[in-house]
């Protein structure tokens, strides 16, 4: 699937008598690989500078919705014979840390920052929280004799259905109780950035590199590679060229075989060597499941878009 988003790619700077200008360049994207976690995407029409600025985005500046605020319940209760007590193995700042990196659905259509709630960013800080802005979920857990973990699941959104943690992540542990200990607590998540703390960035293993093609130098020692009976064929290459993504990065894996500090590497002597593509490169990362991949990336490119857009405007006021 091919998309265009209307960035400021690499730029020129015309300069003459009159003045200056920016010649902005549509940035585009294919999308080579796309699942509910992960997504790999292909932009072309760009340098590596500004390829960069959207990997900085993807970690930093992307909104996502976390768990911000903890409030623990102490207390102690009787059942019959038994006594529980709001006493567990783990000290409070520690579920606490954990409750934070447990992906939060995220809805950037349904909430705002909370100093941009239309009914809160007039509030001081302390006072903030409405259902704008605000995600809330409580949590109440009684240990049994063989041990009951407390996990995700546990956490109960107090609103409709697509706020609970997704059933993927339900599983995820947070302390675990024994008999007369019980756990209550009620959290609240807000929007945020991951500059701010990493629990806001949605996005991890975000890398990204030249597109690569490889190129058949000499035919005869090639050979060596061919022998080996590996996945790349010399049928693959056309007009001496192997240009497929999937293939190329195959073939990266096969030269593994002939390269430096190989036996067959004294034969081969680069026979098939890979060379960047000018102005394309492929970009890849995982969400937490927060959000899904795409809309990871759409928010970064909003972000990143509002913010040459603010730049364009302020040269143009300047020059």
């Amino acid at each position: 699937m091919s998309l265009q988003y209307p960035l400021m790619g690499p730029s020129q700077r015309e300069v003459d008598a009159v003045g200056a200008s920016e010649v902005n360049e549509m940035v585009k994207v294919k999308i080579l690989k796309e699942d509910e976690e992960s997504i790999k995407v292909l932009l072309t029409d760009t340098d590596r500078a500004f390829v960069n600025a959207i990997r900085r985005t993807l970690m930093s500046d992307t909104p996502k919705m976390a768990i911000d605020t903890v409030r623990f319940v102490k207390k102690t209760e009787e059942e019959g014979d038994e006594l529980w007590e709001t006493d567990g193995p783990l000290p409070d700042e520690v579920i606490a840390q954990r409750l934070a990196m447990i992906p939060i659905p995220t809805k950037h259509d349904e909430f705002y920052f909370q100093d941009e709630c239309p009914n809160c960013a007039e509030m001081v800080e302390e006072d903030r929280g409405c259902a704008l802005c605000t995600m809330l979920y409580y949590c109440q857990v009684k240990g049994s004799e063989e041990g009951t973990w407390v996990t995700a699941g546990d956490l109960n959104f107090l609103g409709d259905a697509d706020g609970f943690i997704p059933k993927k992540y339900q599983p995820i542990p947070i302390t675990k109780l024994f008999k007369g200990q019980m756990i209550e607590f009620s959290a609240t998540a807000v929007m945020g950035r991951g500059r701010e703390h990493v629990k806001w960035s949605p996005v991890s293993a975000v890398t990204f590199n030249s597109r690569q093609v490889g190129v058949l130098k000499v035919k005869s020692r090639s050979k060596v590679l061919w022998d080996l009976g590996l996945t790349i064929k010399a049928k693959d290459f056309k007009d001496g060229r192997l240009e497929d993504i999937e293939m190329v990065e195959q073939l990266k894996s096969d030269l593994n075989h002939v390269g430096s500090g190989t036996e067959e590497s004294r034969d081969f002597k680069e026979a098939i060597v890979l060379e960047d593509v000018a102005g394309e490169f492929i970009l890849s990362f995982e969400t937490d499941s927060s959000m899904t991949p795409r809309v990871a990336f759409e928010m970064a490119v909003k972000e990143l878009s509002g913010r040459f857009g603010s730049i364009d405007e302020d040269l143009k006021a300047v020059l």
